[in-house]
């Protein structure tokens, strides 16, 4: 076993922090390359929109790194970008392993892993639909408790249906949404908002979890919420599915859109108001990392006890370009568009 090995080599390496996910997931990740060229692992999954050349094959596994490889420090992200590629380097982070699927230069600054991840010695796991199903947190955290989960609805992979009841002491679309609100921090997230304002002299700057807050889209507060179906309309969640889902759960007095949002003009939205649902857009896909990736590097923490885990959580914000803060910045990007990108003969440097 794994963890005798690890106990007489008082070592970790790559190929035990796959062990251990596979542990964690129920025996979902590949550990032969087989189980992707024949089929056998029903999470390597494709991925695409039919846009020629932009597909992307899930392998709920090591994407890139030696399984020999000694680790001491890890990250546990959730998408995986250059800016957590620069963070684990200065952190001297080991191996990340993230929730989504990752792809050559898209994920990777525009560059192959090949050229960038063995600078600083990284390796890459991936899990994705590997990880789905494994813990009630999410819906807890959105109020209710999950009697049933399909990760497959209509036949869709990825097309996750969650059917659940509220939890005790809550019995409104009022106090489920006062929930979410409370237990996802948001309270810290406007204070750090507020300073970041003020220190950047950016008084419009906006974050990506407060622009994309919990709301209530049908119904009313005060209205009775019980019975939840609660799915995630990303992941191809169709207006057939919801039709199809309320003839198995006819029950249902609730629906909970998460991870990613539904505006209050979508389809699904005015569909509840005709029934009398109340339609709850719940938390954004930002703060998945939360979530999911919580759960995860604390499992990790368990089963390797040797290593210190990270959990990398990125921010986003925006601001509009006249009112950015830092004047030399803005300087210098004014003249590189006066003086380059739009002068009569542009003055390209290739690097």
């Amino acid at each position: 076993m794994a963890s005798e090995r690890m106990r007489e080599e008082g070592q970790v390496r790559v190929r035990d922090v796959v062990e251990a996910l596979d542990r964690i997931s129920g025996g979902r990740m590949v550990k032969d390359w087989n189980e992707v060229t024949s089929g056998a692992n029903p999470y390597v999954v494709t991925k695409t929109s039919h846009i020629p050349g932009k597909s992307v094959i899930e392998i709920p596994g090591l994407v890139f790194g030696d399984r020999d490889k000694p680790v001491r420090r890890i990250g546990v992200g959730m998408t995986l970008t250059e800016s957590m590629i620069e963070l684990a380097s200065g952190m001297e982070l080991d191996l990340i392993v993230v929730h989504h699927p990752v792809a050559e230069a898209a994920n990777s600054g525009g560059v192959p892993f090949a050229d960038y991840l063995p600078l600083y010695k990284l390796a890459l796991i991936e899990m994705h639909e590997a990880f789905h199903g494994l813990h009630p947190g999410l819906t807890l955290l959105h109020g209710h408790r999950k009697q049933k989960t399909d990760i497959a609805f209509g036949g869709l992979p990825g097309n996750i249906l969650h059917k659940g009841v509220t939890l005790e002491g809550i019995a409104t679309a009022g106090a489920l949404l006062a929930r979410i609100r409370e237990w996802m921090g948001h309270g810290i997230d406007r204070e750090l908002l507020a300073a970041e304002r003020v220190i950047r002299g950016e008084p419009t700057l906006q974050e990506a979890t407060l622009a994309n807050p919990a709301l209530l889209l049908a119904g009313r507060p005060e209205q009775p919420a019980r019975e939840v179906l609660h799915f995630f309309p990303h992941t191809g969640f169709s207006m057939a599915h919801l039709e199809q889902a309320l003839a198995l759960y006819p029950e249902t007095d609730t629906l909970i859109a998460s991870i990613s949002r539904v505006r209050p003009d979508h389809p699904f939205v005015a569909f509840a108001r005709e029934r009398g649902l109340n339609f709850i857009v719940g938390n954004p896909h930002s703060v998945e990392i939360l979530e999911n990736g919580l759960p995860l590097a604390y499992a990790l923490e368990e089963l390797l006890p040797q290593t210190d885990i990270f959990l990398l959580r990125e921010r986003m914000t925006a601001v509009g370009v006249g009112e950015i803060g830092h004047r030399r910045m803005v300087e210098y990007g004014r003249e590189m568009a006066r003086e380059h990108l739009l002068a009569a003969s542009p003055r390209a440097v290739h690097v």
